[in-house]
């Protein structure tokens, strides 16, 4: 559900309410759970609403949401390397025992507005560059042998992604940086 709980059903929409509507109505028509026709007709009640409960009797309508599966990534030892105009899932878990890995987001095609890392390395280090705007979160992860090596940006613009990185690292360092164009 795209309204939250503490939102009066009688309040009027902001456009980020309604962006968020309408990416759902796009998933489920992409994921093939709603006809061509019914995307036409939830795609009309969408832009038309003007309070929450006049959206929420909208996606109410859809099928329930498939739970996100997660991609992985693994490698033994090498490289792990992903760069330019990649399609990065909603969940990415990347294993390895002693591969380093390089993931470059910058140019990426990201279309969640929230993305789940999960790394589980052993040695090897891992360098990761994250969009201009992105939001980064780094609570959920364990560095063992080197520290965290991450800067947040001052001034974050809204919109970007928020990319949570969680899992562990062994005796590798981790590097992250913002896109700088």
């Amino acid at each position: 559900m795209v309204t939250s709980p503490q939102k009066d059903p009688s309040s009027l929409l902001s456009e980020d309410d309604r962006e968020k509507a309408v990416q759902r109505l796009r998933e489920a028509y992409a994921e093939e759970r709603i006809s061509h026709e019914e995307m036409d007709k939830l795609l009309d009640q969408l832009l038309t609403a003007r309070t929450h409960s006049e959206l929420a009797s909208a996606l109410n309508s859809l099928p329930e949401e498939v739970p996100d599966t997660p991609s992985t990534i693994a490698a033994a030892g090498g490289r792990i390397q992903r760069r330019g105009a990649w399609r990065v899932p909603r969940t990415l878990k990347v294993e390895s025992a002693y591969a380093r890995v390089h993931l470059n987001l910058s140019r990426a095609v990201i279309e969640h507005p929230d993305i789940d890392i999960e790394l589980q390395l052993g040695t090897g280090g891992a360098t990761i560059i994250v969009p201009r705007d992105a939001i980064v979160d780094v609570e959920g992860l364990h560095t063992g042998w080197k520290d965290l090596r991450y800067k947040p940006r001052q001034r974050s613009h809204p919109g970007g992604p928020k990319i949570r990185l969680s899992g562990a690292m062994g005796f590798g360092r981790l590097k992250i940086r913002h896109a700088r164009r």
